[in-house]
């Protein structure tokens, strides 16, 4: 049976969570991972979010898959090769473990970039965070189960989100700063 799309209150905890595989992540990726990053809204301090640790390992290139791939499966991961977008590769926690999202992407890619500017802008720009946690709530409520449908729902929001965050990103020269693990 598919489970309902549920957005709860900021956890305190998520930073803890995220470093605690991060730094497993690190121990065992090494330099193979030249950056290591909490993303998603359970990074941004303050915003309600699905209790999911999403987690953005950059890597200098998808191949040699190897590099990242066992290293991942013998923490615990598992490789979803099915994943449709070709942007990133992504791994999911075991059944029964506590939600984590990997998603490797190619250091300097878009994919990496638009990651880092959206959790940046959003963590210090409240006024948008609650607001993109109210579209959340009420996606959340309207689409039930349908995460595909909640998904796709919320892209308009992020899209002028990140307008907003392009805009920003110009006024002060943003770079995304030191990786988090």
């Amino acid at each position: 049976m598919a489970e309902g799309i549920v957005i709860v209150p900021y956890d305190a905890q998520w930073p803890f969570l995220f470093a605690e595989v991060g730094q497993a992540i690190r121990r065992t990726l090494g330099s193979a991972a030249l950056r290591i990053d909490h993303i998603g809204s359970t990074s941004i301090p303050g915003l309600d979010a699905k209790p999911i640790i999403d987690v953005q390992i950059s890597v200098a290139a998808f191949d040699p898959t190897e590099a990242y791939r066992s290293p991942l499966m013998e923490l615990g991961f598992v490789h979803r090769a099915e994943n449709p977008d070709l942007s990133k590769r992504y791994f999911r926690e075991k059944p029964g473990e506590r939600r984590t999202h990997i998603h490797v992407c190619r250091a300097g890619s878009w994919r990496e970039q638009f990651a880092l500017l959206f959790r940046d802008y959003l963590r210090t720009h409240d006024e948008d965070a609650a607001h993109y946690a109210a579209v959340k709530r009420g996606l959340a409520a309207h689409y039930g189960e349908d995460r595909l449908g909640y998904t796709n729902a919320k892209a308009p929001c992020i899209w002028g989100i990140m307008q907003k965050a392009d805009r920003w990103n110009q006024e002060i020269g943003w770079t995304p700063g030191p990786s988090d693990a």
